[in-house]
């Protein structure tokens, strides 16, 4: 892949598929950007074996650079199929695992953000998915990540399990299946973001979340059956 594309800032930048040499850049800007974080735990950092097993062919990622510098990327990973599987939250089948790809680490350099980037890269990135080798496309995100969440449903992802991930700490999975539109003409309701065993009861009788709000301070949760 490569595109080349001017920012809301006026800023030009080229995107493209990211090698194996990549990597020392790629590291340096995941660090910088968890330097920044106010919460650290929002973000579930790559090692360089992770970054190394998507670059060998194991996924796709693709990166902006503006005047040769790596200001952004984002990866999708084809998951091993084993216990702990996002397709399992969603209530897949064995069979079906094999077509899910997971939405991993998406990074944006502090100096750029306000740009849509994140989002930029994630649309490149779902619309070059093969469909004939890829149906599902899954994704992790702490509540009060906002600005995650907010990026998931932008991409047409839903809510389908608030548990805990990654050893203790809480997590929703969200997922998108390629070609299909959540039906907009459904029973709904909200649920603060906070109350997390509503979230879980509705989750657990069939409802997804699709979309949040912010309603006088607190972030609201719109569910739909």
């Amino acid at each position: 892949m490569e595109k080349e594309l001017t920012l809301k800032s006026g800023q030009t930048v080229f995107i493209r598929t990211l090698q194996i040499e990549d990597l020392n850049p790629i590291m340096k800007l995941q660090r910088k950007v968890i330097a920044t974080l106010a919460d650290s735990s929002f973000l579930q950092p790559l090692s360089e074996e992770e970054f190394l097993n998507i670059l060998h062919g194991n996924g796709s990622m693709i990166g902006a650079f503006h005047d040769d510098e790596l200001i952004g990327f984002r990866a999708m990973l084809e998951p091993e199929i084993d216990g702990d599987h996002l397709g399992l939250d969603a209530g897949l089948g064995e069979s079906k695992l094999s077509y899910v790809l997971y939405s991993e680490v998406s990074t944006v350099d502090p100096d750029y953000r306000g740009n849509g980037l994140q989002q930029i890269l994630g649309k490149l990135l779902v619309d070059a998915i093969d469909i004939h080798r890829h149906r599902y496309v899954f994704a992790t995100v702490a509540p009060f990540n906002i600005a995650s969440l907010k990026d998931k449903f932008a991409l047409g992802m839903h809510i389908v399990s608030l548990k805990e991930k990654y050893g203790n700490l809480l997590r929703y999975t969200l997922m998108k299946e390629l070609g299909c539109k959540v039906n907009e003409n459904r029973v709904s309701t909200v649920v603060d973001m906070s109350d997390i065993a509503k979230q879980q009861s509705l989750l657990s009788e069939g409802w997804i979340g699709v979309g949040i709000e912010q309603n006088n301070g607190s972030w609201i949760v719109k569910y739909q059956k």
